[in-house]
């Protein structure tokens, strides 16, 4: 944000962006980029398929954004519009995921050498444990466990009750207990 610009909330950015306001929506996207990335880069393993998946979200949020009729909904919003992209990119590839993504996250520099090496094996592990998850557990999962989201927005993001919300989250916390517990 720039000195000159006045920090505004969502709902006067999306009344603004709706009426055409190009600057507003760019705060917006400035505001959430991040989140959304980091969603999508844990349920994707990928950095690049994660950028093409916000990417095409935030457009496809502005083409749309007239159909959003409530404007304080418009984060839950954009959270439902990547989990459900994200979940439609896991479908249709099918394919190995790319384990390294978590050892070149954590390859900094400094530190001990062998707790490097068994930090960056933790996280490969839990990469590696996420990705066996089914994607629609990891989404609610990485909604709650990593994103802070309460099991009613998780449930409007993907599209099912809370209580299935609350079994899937229950499933995967099992599941990566018992995939994790070589590391304990």
């Amino acid at each position: 944000m720039t000195p000159d610009e006045v920090w505004l909330d969502d709902v006067t950015l999306v009344v603004r962006a709706r009426d055409g306001d190009v600057r507003a929506y760019e705060q917006l996207v400035r505001r959430y980029q991040g989140p959304l990335y980091r969603l999508a880069v844990r349920m994707l393993a990928s950095r690049g398929d994660a950028e093409d998946a916000v990417q095409e979200v935030f457009l496809t949020a502005w083409r749309k954004l007239a159909t959003l009729h409530e404007e304080a909904a418009f984060v839950g919003w954009l959270y439902r519009m990547v989990t459900n992209r994200c979940l439609n990119v896991i479908r249709a590839r099918h394919a190995t995921v790319d384990v390294d993504l978590a050892q070149r996250e954590s390859g900094g520099p400094g530190g001990r050498p062998e707790r490097s090496v068994e930090v960056s094996e933790q996280l490969a592990a839990v990469t590696v444990a996420l990705q066996r998850l089914t994607g629609e557990q990891r989404a609610c999962w990485l909604l709650r466990e990593v994103h802070g989201r309460s099991y009613e927005e998780i449930a409007r993001a993907v599209g099912v009750t809370p209580t299935a919300v609350r079994g899937r989250i229950a499933r995967a916390r099992a599941q990566l207990t018992e995939m994790m517990a070589p590391w304990r």
